[in-house]
């Protein structure tokens, strides 16, 4: 198509979304990317949900939840994988623990799960919240695991392997490090992980659109105690996407997986407008835990004196311009992710997508950018 009329349709387009008002250039810029991206055959789907203030200036469903019956995505209901954006999740959780005095971050893993194998060094919750516990990566195909594990007995993945590192000298994010910390949380709590997260997280922070992948009973656990946050009504399975990985004739399904056992990893699965609820709750300062509690979550640690960019479970860094942010970007199995909270700015960004790795992190710059060009014209 002919590059003005393709502009003009899109203008027209985002007219119909966004109105007449001549101060939401910014928006119309974002919307008209995101179409772009679309017609370019970039994502089979995307949901996007934009705060400013704790107000909902920009939600918007782009393609298909599934394109075998071409069912449109909605940013209110499609439930994506959201991948590592779990981590904060997981990372909340945790604080809830911390503060409980339940689990201390500066204890030994062994204090809680003191059956793990030996290594040549100790580490410590810490050290696997922030990355640097020496934790090996994925190998081969467990990146694309459809094995049953429980959380517990999905250490044997990995547990037997040394570690890469001396803990606290380097940084090697990885998965497996938020796997144990379940592990222990399980152990510290005495209740299941997920239970947990439920009671202290989604459920108060009104995420009701928040899910695991299924019910699993793990280890000594009983099955009774598992199934707080199963997919279990027909109306939200039928809102879950289908699950897309990029090939050179387009999208095709994705690998299965089963991904219970990194639920504090990789394995939540969620709505757009769910993710940014959850950021604005950081911004309004109603998670429930104290500041002095969260803000060790949420300062970058240090190695040898250099900043690794991550806190707890949270991505804190800043962004092409120098604007402050916390969150994660998340990239799993048939879905990718980016959830930004700008304190300075009160802005909320998730953006959910139903594929792997699409490899459109420099088109969702410019989009998220869009928004403060938005400021900067106002």
């Amino acid at each position: 198509m002919n590059p003005i009329l393709k502009y003009l349709k899109n203008v027209f387009a985002t007219k119909r979304v966004l109105g007449d008002d001549p101060t939401l250039s910014g928006l119309v810029k974002a919307d008209a990317i995101l179409q772009d991206m679309y017609a370019d055959n970039k994502f089979p789907g995307l949901a996007i949900t934009v705060l400013k203030e704790g107000k909902t200036i920009f939600q918007k469903g782009y393609g298909y939840a599934d394109l075998d019956t071409k069912r449109y995505v909605d940013p209110k209901s499609s439930i994506f994988r959201i991948a590592s954006v779990s981590k904060p999740i997981a990372a909340t959780a945790l604080a809830h623990m911390v503060q409980e005095g339940l689990i201390s971050l500066d204890e030994s893993f062994y204090t809680y799960l003191p059956d793990y194998p030996k290594k040549k060094w100790d580490f410590t919750i810490r050290q696997l919240a922030s990355h640097t516990a020496g934790i090996r990566v994925y190998k081969g195909k467990e990146f694309a695991l459809n094995e049953p594990f429980g959380i517990k007995d999905s250490l044997s993945i990995f547990k037997n392997d040394p570690l890469v590192f001396e803990p606290g000298t380097e940084y090697l994010y990885n998965s497996f490090d938020w796997v144990m910390i379940s592990a222990a949380m399980q152990e510290a709590s005495g209740i299941p992980f997920e239970a947990y997260v439920q009671e202290k997280v989604l459920d108060p922070l009104g995420m009701k659109n928040t899910y695991i992948p299924r019910r699993h009973p793990d280890d000594n656990l009983k099955q009774s105690d598992i199934d707080v946050n199963a997919i279990a009504t027909s109306e939200a399975r039928n809102n879950v996407t289908a699950f897309y990985t990029k090939s050179l004739s387009g999208f095709r399904k994705a690998t299965p997986v089963d991904i219970f056992y990194k639920l504090a990893g990789g394995g939540y699965l969620s709505t757009s407008e769910d993710i940014a609820k959850f950021g604005q709750a950081f911004l309004d300062q109603k998670v429930g835990v104290k500041e002095a509690v969260l803000n060790q979550f949420l300062t970058a640690q240090l190695v040898n004196g250099n900043s690794t960019y991550y806190g707890l479970g949270w991505q804190v860094s800043e962004d092409a311009k120098g604007r402050k942010f916390f969150g994660h970007v998340g990239s799993g199995v048939g879905g990718y992710s980016n959830f930004f909270v700008y304190p300075k700015e009160q802005l909320v960004f998730s953006i959910l997508i139903n594929s792997t790795d699409p490899k459109v992190q420099e088109d969702l710059d410019v989009v998220i950018d869009s928004f403060f060009d938005e400021l900067d014209y106002n």
